[in-house]
């Protein structure tokens, strides 16, 4: 039985390997393995979005953070093959910061590349104010949601109650289902 209850403990023990000496194995690299370093870099880097990191720029965040123990290098694994790793998760970092950026809105003037989208966009909303000329309450709704307010700063700032706002909302959406225009604000 204490065979048992000491197997019963060692097993429980969380066994943590050692950290492993980046610095020592990143000097004991040769060039060949240097140049296939670059060339990963090179080759990740070009998957990047525009104007974030360059390659080498890339590759001294991977040797940094694993200098720095942010990643770990884990047993088994040779080093290029580690750091190729750590490249392609700065690389998808990048990608998660560029798409939140551009999920942000910018402001309620966008420049369209698209001459033909913007002149669709201009006549929607034409056709929404139109629908909505006499409806003093869903336009100050409407040219908030155009100036990229939130919806408790239209409140404030046009003076309506939360209630009085929700009914505008419902207004809105039945009026443009009813007329057959659909809307996207960002």
């Amino acid at each position: 039985m204490a065979d048992t209850s000491q197997q019963a403990r060692e097993w429980g023990r969380h066994v943590v390997p050692p950290p492993r000496d980046v610095g020592a194995a990143l000097a004991a690299l040769s060039e060949e393995d240097l140049l296939r370093l670059r060339a990963i870099a090179r080759l990740r880097a070009r998957s990047l979005p525009p104007g974030t990191m360059s390659w080498s720029d890339l590759l001294h965040e991977a040797v940094l953070r694993a200098l720095a123990g942010a990643r770990r290098w884990p047993a088994g694994v040779p080093l290029l093959a580690f750091l190729a790793g750590v490249m392609r998760s700065l690389c998808d970092e990048q990608w998660r910061r560029h798409r939140r950026q551009d999920d942000l809105p910018t402001s309620h003037v966008v420049v369209a590349d698209d001459p033909e989208r913007a002149c669709a966009a201009a006549e929607a909303l034409a056709a929404i104010q139109r629908l909505f000329a006499s409806d003093e309450a869903a336009l100050k709704v409407i040219n908030g949601l155009i100036s990229g307010m939130a919806a408790e700063d239209i409140r404030l700032h046009y003076d309506m109650t939360a209630v009085e706002y929700d009914t505008t909302r419902r207004r809105i959406r039945r009026a443009m289902l009813r007329h057959g225009l659909t809307w996207s604000w960002p």
